[in-house]
């Protein structure tokens, strides 16, 4: 049915945001006391990377497993998909979005706690560049392995996005992701201009990806 498409979408979207912004809560953010922490960097990184996985593990059989505005253009760009799913896919995913945030408040139980897992950035240039550059990677391996087909894709992709975590948390606060800023930042009351460089970095990040990908296309 169409409809599991984009309930699994939603669902799976609340999967990645909900426990990786868990992950967020239980080790008290990456940045603390004015020093970068390693532990914690490691521990946040792997926590939206095993989310993602188990997102794809629950649904995506069904979706694709995009939960990710950015994958999904990428995949409308590559004629993966039509513009009516992709659409479908993008209202499913800030939902989705929303709801994992909306279930974060319960946990925090305020919403300044909320805003704070939206990601953050220092300095505007470089969290541009580096969401950029992170999501291109990210998207990039994404067309890639999953059009080669395997059962290796889904852990490759975790991985990829532990990855990206691992070094752009301390430019970025590694986003990748538009509707997992976007949730966080309407449940925490925290939307304002900060908030689009996690909106259209990634997004160009994708259409990047999708040209490097037709440049180096995947062979089975």
């Amino acid at each position: 049915m169409v409809i599991n498409k984009y309930l699994g979408e939603l669902l799976g979207t609340v999967i990645l945001v909900g426990l990786g912004s868990m992950g967020i809560l239980a080790v008290g953010g990456a940045f603390v006391d004015g020093s970068w922490q390693a532990a914690n960097i490691i521990l946040i990184g792997f926590g939206f990377g095993l989310a993602l996985l188990a997102a794809i593990w629950a649904v995506g059989h069904v979706t694709g497993a995009h939960f990710n505005p950015a994958v999904t253009l990428g995949a409308l760009l590559d004629g993966r998909l039509g513009l009516g799913d992709a659409i479908g896919y993008w209202v499913a995913q800030f939902a989705g979005a929303t709801v994992g945030s909306l279930i974060i408040l319960g946990v925090a139980g305020d919403r300044a706690t909320v805003a704070a897992t939206a990601t953050t950035y220092h300095d505007l240039s470089t969290a541009i560049v580096t969401e950029i550059l992170l999501t291109t990677v990210f998207v990039w391996v994404i067309l890639s392995v999953t059009a080669r087909g395997g059962n290796h894709a889904p852990a490759a992709i975790a991985l990829t996005l532990v990855g990206v975590h691992l070094v752009g948390i301390p430019f970025s606060g590694t986003s990748v992701n538009p509707a997992r800023s976007f949730g966080p930042a309407l449940v925490g009351d925290s939307i304002g201009s900060g908030l689009w460089v996690y909106i259209y970095a990634p997004l160009i990040g994708a259409i990047l990806a999708w040209g490097l990908y037709r440049l180096f296309p995947a062979k089975d």
